[in-house]
């Protein structure tokens, strides 16, 4: 039996279910929809791996299935580039067809003019390595991935259980293992290694404040912190005392349920298991590990968040500081990229304060990422916690070949040193993400209130409205998705309500998983901010239900 049969078999066991046909689309996160909904999908984004991986000589690609914030009943499924990044964004178009075809033998059809049309040798080798987050839906798509990755004949490794960024890590390490750009020991223990002796050298002569209270949405960002803090230093030692929350992994349905840091963020409140006591430094994970929000409650029982703005500025303020220590302040180009979800003071922040540029790109990560690597040290992150810094080549070389002249200039290369290999640089990673953090507030011995006081937050709203079709909401282009094209007249509303408020600043845009259109609104006042909000959202639900229509 030849490969299209093999092809035809195996989607013929896993059928699309028709109402959804022609309404599939990857976007930023992959496919993610009802995991009952997903088989055929998964098995077809299987199909495309092994052609992605022969595309480019049998280097390996990853899938990873989760559905991170959303809820329990939810999954999904994204393919990973050999570096770890996101996928090159012109193969999003060929994973949405193939979601799409309608039958077994178009499903054939399309998969043999894409190899025609790329000009890819189907009898090349494939390797794809992939995991699963805890889902309890996890393991049935994992095998109609299998049966994709069998009937095309790659070669295939399962990972089982990780988090998403460790599975960014284990491609690049694969990818690059025995070469000058060697990454890491593509494993979990050599993913922890790595992490476990930067942070300790890093750390040398600092320590923490403090113990810090570690939200994991009960997803697998739990049992795979628990890991990661044996190869820690000890809090005697100088590391931190650690206390997770919220990683029971065994109730499905208690994943991202009140708590995570989607429900931080969205609800500016501390989930209501964490117990967290006053001037408690805190911080919350989303379901597959590569979010994280810090925040406190401070003396007078207020919640206090330290989002994904707050991150960049504090890391970008650091790495800054560390390069002129170091004496590279005239070699290295620091910048910052954020999206229109950035709060205002941030912004003015980074531009006024730290003298530092700013670029602004649509949400998601890989645009973030791409702009990122137009500096030398390229620090990104979205409101919502998820981002990274990136070190370009010529950085790195900079850094480790820098011959120090005085003690003060050798501790700075040192820690700048670490900081490349504690930062999972090929996507935001929540874990690392925290023990940078960490290493930060130790070195400027700041408490949470230190790092809050560095600008003062516009008062904010983020909400999210359900609607019947969200593509039917278009973005205008260069604006960064901060106005809308279609449907029609409905920025020309937007724009007169935010006229409206004193230093009012809203926009709207579709989200990219799942069918609803997130509102984010600013303001002078708590009020104000909260009220443009909801003004927004009724102008966003008007037009949403005419569309549907």
């Amino acid at each position: 039996m030849g490969y299209e049969d093999e092809i035809k078999a195996g989607s013929a066991k896993h059928a699309p279910p028709a109402d959804l046909v022609g309404k599939f689309q990857y976007g930023t996160a992959g496919f993610r929809m009802k995991a009952k909904d997903l088989d055929a999908v998964v098995y077809r984004v299987g199909l495309l791996a092994a052609l992605r991986s022969k595309k480019l000589n049998g280097q390996t690609v990853g899938v990873m299935i989760t559905a991170s914030h959303n809820p329990p009943e939810d999954n999904g499924v994204k393919l990973v580039d050999p570096m770890g990044e996101m996928l090159e964004s012109s193969w999003e178009a060929y994973a949405t067809s193939l979601a799409n075809a309608d039958s077994d033998q178009q499903l054939v059809d399309w998969y043999n003019n894409l190899a025609k049309n790329l000009r890819i040798n189907l009898d090349a080798p494939a390797k794809v390595i992939y995991a699963r987050d805890t889902r309890a839906s996890g393991s049935r798509l994992v095998g109609c991935l299998q049966d994709a990755l069998s009937a095309t004949g790659a070669q295939y490794t399962d990972f089982k259980l990780a988090t998403t960024p460790q599975l960014h890590y284990y491609v690049r390490c694969t990818n690059t293992k025995g070469t000058q750009d060697e990454y890491g020991e593509p494993t979990e223990k050599g993913y922890y290694e790595k992490l476990g002796a930067a942070f300790k050298q890093a750390m040398e002569h600092h320590k923490t404040s403090g113990g810090l209270v570690v939200d994991c949405a009960n997803g697998v960002g739990g049992p795979k912190l628990r890991e990661l803090v044996k190869y820690l230093p000890t809090a005697a030692e100088g590391g931190i005392d650690i206390k997770i929350v919220n990683d029971d992994v065994h109730k499905p349905d208690t994943l991202n349920s009140s708590c995570g840091a989607d429900y931080v963020k969205v609800n500016q409140r501390a989930p209501p298991s964490s117990k967290a006591g006053a001037n408690d430094r805190c911080c919350s994970l989303d379901g597959d590990a590569d979010r994280i929000v810090f925040y406190f409650l401070d003396e007078k029982n207020t919640f206090r968040l330290l989002d994904g703005d707050r991150i960049a500025t504090l890391a970008a303020s650091f790495i800054g500081d560390l390069a002129r220590q170091a004496g590279l302040g005239d070699k290295l180009n620091v910048g910052v990229v954020q999206t229109a979800y950035a709060n205002g003071a941030a912004t003015m922040y980074v531009e006024n304060n730290l003298k530092l540029p700013v670029i602004c790109t649509p949400t998601g990560v890989k645009h973030l990422h791409h702009a990122a690597t137009r500096f030398d040290v390229g620090v990104y992150f979205e409101a919502n916690g998820h981002g990274t810094v990136v070190f370009s080549p010529s950085a790195l070389k900079t850094i480790h070949t820098c011959q120090p002249e005085s003690p003060a200039q050798a501790d700075a290369l040192s820690t700048l040193g670490a900081l490349t290999d504690l930062i999972n640089q090929t996507v935001g990673d929540a874990l690392s993400d925290m023990l940078l953090v960490e290493v930060i507030l130790a070195h400027k011995h700041y408490r949470c209130a230190d790092w809050l006081s560095s600008y003062t937050d516009l008062p904010n709203r983020l909400l999210k409205v359900e609607v019947p079709d969200r593509n039917q909401f278009q973005t205008q282009e260069g604006t960064a998705e901060r106005k809308l094209a279609q449907p029609q007249r409905i920025q020309d509303e937007i724009d007169k309500m935010v006229a409206k408020f004193s230093n009012g600043r809203s926009f709207a845009r579709a989200s990219g998983t799942e069918n609803a259109v997130r509102v984010y609104a600013e303001a002078n006042t708590r009020a104000e901010a909260d009220d443009l909000a909801a003004n927004v959202a009724a102008i966003v639900k008007k037009f949403g239900a005419v569309a549907g229509m």
